[in-house]
């Protein structure tokens, strides 16, 4: 019996390892970059957040690209018009969950709701339902993958990031991170919000951004929104 339970418990817990182990990430198929050599894809997790993400979007507009952001229902009901300004500027807007909860906590039906909450949220803002998700902390449960697909959510997690949640990220960190050596495909991972880590880390990322940015088209990457799933 106690065989059976620990078998069962590891079985629920193993995509959560995805984003450290590539291999991995591809039998559970769930990608980390984008099948394209010729572009990266810049994509936000966390907001919206009342100031941080009109600072990334300045920033991004100044430089005339477009990006992906992960939003949480709870701050898009918060700030909806923000959002609907997000897509109507070209950005597209994706689902990370109604709130930003580890889904190894969460029972099936939970994160299912989760899900549908969280998307209605986006589709009331933007008038499109989301077809990304991407799960806060970039962890999946067994139950909360199969929710996701299930609801015709294609899960998406990042091949580089710039770890600028924390308190003692500095732009010139974030931009080495997540830019050096950039390769075609690549799928960046930064947050637009404080909301759920240090308090300010928004303002590193919006500074890290103009690196981050000439740096990508020094490789002759073009930097555009995460592709329409196939």
């Amino acid at each position: 019996m106690r065989v059976v339970i620990a078998g069962g418990a590891v079985a629920w817990s193993l995509p959560a390892l995805a984003p450290l182990w590539p291999g991995l990430r591809d039998a559970l198929r769930i990608p980390g970059s984008i099948d394209d050599p010729a572009v990266a894809c810049l994509t936000f997790d966390d907001g919206p957040h009342p100031r941080g993400t009109p600072a990334v979007l300045d920033q991004l507009d100044r430089a005339g690209v477009r990006a992906t952001f992960f939003v949480v229902g709870e701050q898009v009901r918060k700030a909806p018009s923000l959002v609907a300004e997000m897509a109507a500027a070209g950005h597209t807007v994706e689902l990370h969950g109604d709130r930003h909860r580890n889904a190894l906590r969460l029972s099936p039906a939970t994160a299912a709701e989760d899900l549908r909450r969280g998307a209605e949220a986006i589709a009331a803002a933007t008038d499109r339902w989301p077809r990304y998700h991407r799960p806060p902390y970039g962890i999946y449960s067994a139950g909360s993958l199969a929710a996701a697909r299930r609801l015709g959510f294609a899960p998406l997690l990042w091949s580089r990031w710039g770890r600028d949640w924390r308190r003692d990220a500095t732009p010139d960190g974030i931009a080495r991170l997540v830019s050096t050596d950039p390769r075609g495909g690549d799928v960046l991972l930064l947050h637009d919000s404080d909301a759920y880590s240090a308090p300010g880390s928004w303002r590193s990322t919006a500074a890290a951004l103009p690196h981050v940015l000439a740096t990508l088209a020094l490789h002759g990457l073009a930097c555009v929104p995460v592709p329409e799933p196939g």
